[in-house]
């Protein structure tokens, strides 16, 4: 009995070994990191100053051929805050997908949710000094209805997958997922899930275009400092062409419901912008118009008109010089309504 009972543990552990080493088989540690200067003359708070923009390190593999997982950490620097001066550290991503179709996927765990084609881009292939105004604030980066600052990101389970393959090129991608709607590291407070969802057709090679959906609830104290769920829902209408190193991207997105500000419960925003080489994968000129209406009022309109360079020393280092021309008619008085900014960013691969 006792020779029975060790070999049974002998076996068990060498199966535990194996299943360890067959989920840290093949495992990639990645990152980047982004620093940056940036300067403003916006009337009642001039700054200029370095700043670390932010730095992630990932840990990525397969396991079992058909599993993806990653981990991913996030640090930033919060220099123009004096109430954040502390430097921040967060779990960003950690999830796992089953990958065995093309056409069905399932993600679970907490990753970018589904919503517009600017969110899920890496923060220096995205192209400028931020993402644009109407990501930011509808797609859960600094979102109007407040809430845990979250890059985007919730913890939740979503399907996805491409179809009607043509040449190795898929025409047809669709993703849609169930989300606590309170960020990362964050429970559910109020027992329901945001849905959050999108379809896109690829017709031509580089060329995509989509329309996205997201419903949700959220418990909120309102101005009567009543705790009270109030119903947001928000669509996104998507355009990109990226192909042989230009890319010209366009959304707009609108937005109904609470916001933490207590204004209008609408807000909409849209940008365009363009990346155009001027020697392909080493050097480039872009420009943006970015539009955010808190109230979808032009009276509360920021509108930021922007132009650019960047220069890739090599493949994992990059320098970006950026200028743009602010008009925020959000400020109470119209002689300072307009002002600039200049950002300039050194962004590094490892």
């Amino acid at each position: 009995m006792r020779k029975v009972f060790l070999a049974a543990l002998m076996m068990g552990a060498t199966l535990s070994t194996q299943a360890q080493n067959e989920w840290f088989k093949n495992v990639k540690f990645s990152g980047y990191g982004m620093v940056q200067y940036q300067a403003s003359d916006k009337e009642g708070s001039e700054n200029n100053g370095f700043n670390l923009r932010l730095v992630r390190m990932a840990l990525e593999g397969r396991a079992h051929q058909d599993f993806y997982w990653k981990v991913q950490m996030q640090i930033n620097g919060n220099t123009y805050d004096p109430d954040k001066s502390s430097t921040d550290i967060r779990l960003v991503d950690l999830f796992g997908e089953w990958q065995k179709y093309e056409f069905f996927k399932v993600k679970a765990g907490q990753f970018k949710r589904p919503f517009t084609f600017e969110n899920p881009m890496h923060p220096i292939t995205q192209g400028f000094m931020s993402y644009s105004q109407n990501v930011s604030k509808l797609a859960g980066f600094s979102d109007r209805c407040g809430g845990n600052a979250s890059n985007g990101r919730d913890l939740g389970v979503q399907i996805q997958g491409d179809m009607m393959w043509l040449n190795e090129r898929p025409l047809l991608h669709y993703q849609i997922g169930a989300f606590n709607g309170e960020g990362i590291n964050q429970k559910d407070k109020d027992n329901r899930k945001d849905i959050i969802g999108g379809v896109w057709v690829m017709p031509v090679k580089g060329l995509r275009i989509g329309a996205f959906g997201w419903t949700g609830s959220q418990n909120v104290t309102n101005k009567e400092e009543v705790n009270v769920r109030m119903q947001k829902n928000r669509y996104a209408l998507s355009g990109e062409y990226a192909q042989d190193d230009w890319t010209i991207r366009s959304e707009y997105i609108h937005s109904q419901g609470w916001n933490l500000a207590h204004t209008s419960d609408k807000a909409d925003g849209y940008y365009a912008l363009f990346i155009a080489p001027i020697k392909k994968n080493k050097l480039h000129i872009k420009g943006r118009y970015d539009l955010y209406r808190e109230a979808k009022e032009w009276g509360q309109s920021k509108t930021q008109y922007e132009i650019g360079a960047d220069y890739m020393f090599t493949k994992n280092l990059q320098l970006n010089v950026e200028y743009a021309r602010v008009n925020d008619r959000t400020i109470k008085n119209a002689d300072k309504h307009n002002y600039n900014m200049v950002d300039v960013e050194l962004d590094f691969r490892f």
